[in-house]
This record gives structure tokens, sequence and C-alpha cells, in this order.
């Protein structure tokens, strides 16, 4: 069972960085893990994601050509699997889910099994199960990078990125970690989650605004 309560996140204790500057800070800081663990989580139901052919083809509502697409990048998530087991390096992601799922989330479902063929972490927690410590907001989009860095990933109102707040204080790197540990603890394995809430769906019919 998750925890019942999330630690503090105050904007002023990190450092803001514009979408370029994140994207190339994570890149660097990325490369650089040897034997570590990195953790991920994501609440938002929907996001305006970008550089992703198969999300283009999501957005004009094409599903069956987006299901296409995706599964020709077979080849650049066994790279990165490989990379990856190279660096010794184990990223986990918790995925929190509302039901009915939104046309974004079926998509990004089918996308999370797919990674996990190839190795990746991946659960899946409900929103109800974190409603505790949603009482004044929706938990953040965070990434814990091997322990030492932690990034609060900010989006627009629509899901569209706008960079990071960088955190590297050991003491709330450390706390949101374990926080995210014990969501995927308590998490369903994508596989089981997808065949059993997910593979029987309809392809999505339309996009929120």
């Amino acid at each position: 069972m998750s925890e019942t309560y999330a630690p503090a996140l105050l904007e002023e204790r990190g450092e803001r960085l514009v979408r370029e500057a994140y994207r190339k800070d994570f890149r660097e800081r990325s490369a650089a893990l040897r034997d570590a663990d990195s953790w991920k989580l994501e609440r938002r139901q929907h996001f305006e994601e970008q550089g992703s052919p198969s999300r283009d083809a999501l957005r004009r509502g094409e599903w069956e050509e987006s299901l296409r697409l995706m599964a020709e990048r077979r080849d650049d998530l066994a790279a990165a699997a490989r990379k990856d087991e190279r660096q010794r390096h184990v990223f986990h992601r918790v995925r929190v889910v509302e039901e009915p799922l939104t046309p974004y989330l079926q998509w990004e479902l089918h996308s999370l099994r797919q990674q996990a063929q190839f190795g990746a972490r991946v659960r899946v927690v409900s929103a109800e199960s974190v409603s505790a410590v949603e009482r004044s907001r929706p938990l953040p989009e965070l990434v814990v990078l091997g322990g030492r860095t932690l990034f609060s990933v900010l989006y627009s109102d629509a899901g569209e990125p706008q960079g990071a707040v960088r955190f590297t204080e050991p003491g709330v790197v450390a706390e949101w970690e374990h926080y995210i540990k014990s969501l995927y603890e308590s998490g369903e394995d994508i596989a089981s989650y997808f065949e059993r809430a997910v593979a029987h769906l309809p392809a999505p019919t339309s996009l929120p605004e």
C-alpha cells in the first residue's frame, strides 16, 4: 500500500530551467549515470508530446497508424535497453491512472507496455490510491536521476512542456525517491494492467481540447 503523505516540494529550493536547458541537463546527467536506479512519477492524464510520429497520428485521429508507427521503434527501444545495461542503470516508472482512460493515456499505456517488453520497469497505480495526498493539489510530474537529482517537470494547462525545476539537495531528492519507490512497490505491473484494462478497449474517438 502506498504512503498516505507526500513530501513537500518548494520551488524556491530548486533552480528553474527553461525547456531546452532542462533537456540538455537531463541528457548530460543521464549519460553520466553508472550503477544507479532512477525513478519517474507521471500524474497528468494528458500531455502534448512533441517529436513522436505515433503521437502525431493519434492527434489526427489515426489510431491504427499510430500503433503501426509505435511498433516501428522497436530497434530504438532495444538500443536504449542495451545502453542502460552497459551503464548498469535501471529506470523505474510509476503511472497514475484515472479511469475511464483519456485518449492520450490509452495511447501511452500501449507505449509503456511496449517499453516493458524491452525491459523497462513500469507499474500502474490508481488515482484513488493517491487521493489522500492530493487533497490540496495533484502530485507533481517528477524524475529522480541516480539518487542525486530531482526534476519537477512543468507543463501548461494544455499539457505542453515548459521546462523543469531542478533540485539537488540530498534530503529533498531522497524523500521523493522514497515516496516514488513506495508507489512503485504498491503498483500493478504494466503487463497485467494492460491485459485487464486496456487491451479490449476500442480505438479512442476524440481528444480533449
